[in-house]
C-alpha cells in the first residue's frame, strides 16, 4: 500500500503523546531549546531515555554536539511554553525563567518533570537523529497533570469514566 507523508503523519497523530521541551547549550554557550513529543523511556538500569530531532532543525548542530540535555515534561498549563519553543523565533527563552543545571544547561522552572541528562548515544534514522540520554538528576512537581498532544492539537488528560476508583 502506498501512502504519502501527510497520510502517515495523520495516522501517527492518532497516538497520544506527552509534550516536552528539550534544552541544551550551543558550543558558544547560547541557550537552545525545542519542543518535542518524540520522547520515551528506554531503560531503568541504567536510567536511559530517548528523543529525536529533525536534521533540518536550526538547533540540530547544537544538540548533535551537546554532552548535556534537560528534558522538561510539560504540565497541562504550559501550552504556551510548548508553542514558544516550537516556534521559529530566534530567542525562544524570552520571558522564560531558567536556572543552570548539569553542564550549565538551562532548566525551565515549574515543569511537571525535569530530567537532567548526559549524552549516551546517537543513531541516524531517516531525516532525524535519535538521541539516547542517561538521566543523572530528576525533579518531579507533584500533583501536576501532563500536557498531551493528539491529532495535531493539545489535549488535557482525563480519567476514563469506567476506570476503578
Amino acid at each position: 500500500m502506498k501512502f504519502d507523508s501527510r497520510t502517515l503523519r495523520n495516522a501517527l497523530g492518532q497516538y497520544v503523546t506527552g509534550v516536552t521541551v528539550i534544552t541544551t547549550l550551543s558550543p558558544n554557550s547560547d541557550k537552545i531549546g525545542i519542543t518535542a513529543n518524540s520522547f520515551n523511556s528506554v531503560s531503568l538500569d541504567p536510567p536511559l531515555v530517548l528523543w529525536s530531532v529533525d536534521k533540518a532543525a536550526r538547533s540540530f548542530g547544537a544538540f548533535h554536539k551537546a554532552e548535556h540535555f534537560a528534558i522538561h515534561i510539560l504540565g497541562e498549563d504550559q501550552r504556551e511554553l510548548s508553542k514558544q519553543f516550537a516556534s521559529a523565533q530566534t530567542d525562544k527563552f524570552n520571558g522564560i525563567n531558567t536556572q543552570p543545571g548539569l553542564g550549565g544547561v538551562p532548566l525551565i522552572q515549574e515543569c511537571a518533570v525535569c530530567l537532567e541528562c548526559t549524552a549516551y548515544g546517537q543513531h541516524p534514522a531517516g531525516d532525524h537523529v535519535i538521541y539516547i540520554a542517561e538521566v543523572k538528576r530528576l525533579t518531579v512537581k507533584s500533583g501536576v497533570e501532563p500536557l498531551v498532544y493528539h491529532r495535531g492539537d493539545y489535549r488535557l488528560l482525563a480519567k476514563h469514566p469506567n476506570a476503578p476508583v
